[in-house]
């Protein structure tokens, strides 16, 4: 999309993103179980602290659009990554600006550090029956499903384990 950049979020967007993520995964009916896990959506300092938290923003009126957290293995919000792999969670767009290229945008970005840092593959996890729209996206950009990495952070909460494999070496 013409006019998307996509960079390292500022303590200054925090604020920003802490608003969207949480109002994102409201409007996807992702917190309907879980009332506990806004608070860590909206806990931005403490993922950037962990790894890279980056946002999407419209170039030409620099109104935020989406946010991602981009994790390596063994770091404290790597749920699935092993050794070799990294990891994006929390992926949100702005219910308004849906449509534009910004999640996709966004998981490029994390693909492509991937692949600077020399990792052999990316995974993430999507909710089971909420993520349709997610689906599609990964399912087009090459991610596939691992079962085995199928996990639930609380009762009711089925998570579905993806990855992508990177021309990168292990």
């Amino acid at each position: 999309m013409t006019g998307l950049l996509v960079r390292r979020a500022e303590p200054a967007d925090f604020p920003a993103v802490a608003r969207l993520t949480v109002a994102a995964y409201e409007a996807d009916g992702q917190l309907k179980d879980e009332a506990g896990y806004a608070l860590v959506l909206a806990d931005v300092a403490t993922r950037a602290q962990s790894g890279e938290v980056l946002v999407a923003v419209d170039g030409s009126t620099g109104r935020l659009l989406g946010a991602v957290t981009f994790v390596l293995a063994g770091t404290p919000y790597a749920d699935l990554a092993g050794p070799g792999e990294a990891e994006f969670r929390m992926l949100a767009v702005d219910p308004a600006a849906q449509g534009r290229g910004a999640g996709a945008a966004l998981v490029d970005a994390c693909v492509a550090r991937a692949a600077d840092l020399g990792c052999a593959a990316v995974v993430i996890c999507v909710r089971a029956g909420l993520a349709a729209t997610a689906r599609r996206l990964y399912d087009r950009l090459g991610f596939v499903r691992l079962p085995e990495k199928d996990w639930s952070p609380v009762p009711g909460v089925d998570l579905l384990g993806l990855r992508l494999a990177l021309n990168a070496p292990a």
